[in-house]
């Protein structure tokens, strides 16, 4: 299992990209409970640090895809590093401003998530140029995801600690000069400074005119929506069964079900159509959300929730690989970047079905919720097949290597217009 990880990982410039991607993104894996704990340090009320991580959240969605194009268009270092800049620079003057002037204190956050860079879709575009073949390509994406489930579950408690041996004012700032350093590695090093978009056709669309990607777009909002109502789920649960410790094992342990089954995923080489692949993986994604609502005691529930965990991360890894087919030629950053914009609307979507469902029906009912959004997920999947099985339509069928490293045909307009 290793090998095949320690090949990709001993590939020139690939673990730097990878350390790079995952130390630049901290700022975003963290920034709700940075958010949180500074505005509980500055006296605020919990609202606020709600509201404060909810602005955050909404101007990320909304930011990666744009700044995704972006870099399609005049590549990454242009817009990664400016980007980063940008986004540190306004969380930096929320650390100093504080809460006092709540409109200024708004709109510092929501420029940092604006401008937070597009890095985990810049990584997935540079794998097809550093990596040698599809099937390391595979399993650099299945590394990646593994990867970020690292970042979620480890950069938490880097706040935490830094919280407590500093400040949480510290530990903002802090956050946001180490986010600029990891961005840097990567847009100083050759793959990146080298790396070059196709040619695109000029759209307002972008990457959303392909029809197969809009079908993934659909399928893993709902896959959010599971992630999103499992936490509120959770919390209701572990109010009864023993509190605050009980819900933190509950959330590492799906973290820790995620680490396995993407380590074991990548571990190997697949054959056959992804899209297949992908239906039956959500299809086990969603089963091993039904034991949940059987709620057991906290030890049994703990085995549970890593077990709901095991397909999250193959279902990530293969879909990236349906998305870098079916991005139209010239868009791959952006495709991915929607792909990171639809997870978290999804999630917070399903933050907020759950809640009524809990206070409704309990901690079993929340449970049902992620059930019926995998469900939900693979009915969309089944539904559409004949669209993923298809390449995205156009006028002219030419072989491109941009999306694909496997050389597949790959559709390309007609028109002389580029963006």
């Amino acid at each position: 299992m290793a090998a095949g990880y320690a090949e990709i990982l001993r590939t020139r410039h690939a673990a730097r990209l990878l350390a790079g991607t995952l130390v630049g993104r901290l700022p975003c894996a963290v920034a709700a409970i940075a958010i949180v704990l500074f505005v509980r340090a500055e006296g605020g009320t919990y609202s606020l640090a709600g509201g404060l991580a909810a602005v955050y959240g909404v101007a990320n969605a909304v930011g990666q895809p744009l700044l995704g194009r972006l870099v399609d268009l005049y590549g990454q270092p242009r817009v990664q590093l400016p980007a980063a800049l940008g986004s540190a620079l306004a969380m930096s003057a929320f650390a100093f401003v504080g809460t006092g002037p709540l409109v200024l204190a708004y709109a510092c956050v929501a420029l940092s998530g604006l401008f937070t860079p597009p890095l985990e879709g810049g990584l997935r575009a540079l794998w097809s140029s550093v990596l040698r073949s599809e099937g390391q390509v595979q399993t650099a994406y299945a590394m990646d995801a593994v990867a970020q489930e690292v970042m979620f579950t480890v950069g938490p408690l880097l706040v935490t600690l830094c919280v407590s041996l500093w400040s949480a004012q510290a530990a903002l700032v802090l956050v946001n000069v180490v986010g600029v350093l990891g961005a840097l590695s990567v847009v100083v090093s050759a793959p990146s400074r080298a790396w070059r978009s196709a040619p695109r056709e000029a759209h307002w669309l972008g990457a959303l005119r392909s029809p197969g990607l809009l079908v993934l777009l659909g399928a893993f909002l709902a896959v959010g929506i599971a992630l999103g109502s499992i936490a509120v789920a959770a919390v209701a649960y572990a109010d009864g069964h023993g509190g605050d410790a009980v819900y933190g094992w509950l959330m590492a342990a799906i973290g820790l079900g995620a680490l396995v089954g993407g380590t074991a995923y990548g571990a190997r080489q697949w054959s056959g159509a992804p899209e297949r692949r992908l239906r039956v993986l959500v299809a086990l994604l969603a089963v091993c959300y039904v034991p949940l609502m059987l709620t057991p005691g906290p030890v049994a529930m703990t085995v549970l929730a890593a077990v709901a965990g095991l397909f999250l991360a193959p279902c990530l890894a293969c879909a990236f690989v349906l998305v870098d087919r079916h991005a139209p030629r010239g868009t791959v950053t952006e495709a991915f970047s929607w792909i990171v914009t639809t997870f978290t609307v999804g999630s917070s979507v399903g933050t907020g079905l759950a809640g009524p469902v809990v206070e409704w029906g309990g901690a079993v009912w929340g449970f049902a919720v992620p059930g019926a959004a995998g469900a939900l997920s693979l009915l969309v999947l089944l539904a559409t097949g004949r669209v993923l099985a298809a390449p995205a339509g156009g006028a002219v069928v030419a072989a491109s290597s941009e999306n694909d490293p496997n050389r597949a045909v790959e559709p390309r307009f007609s028109s002389g217009d580029r963006a």
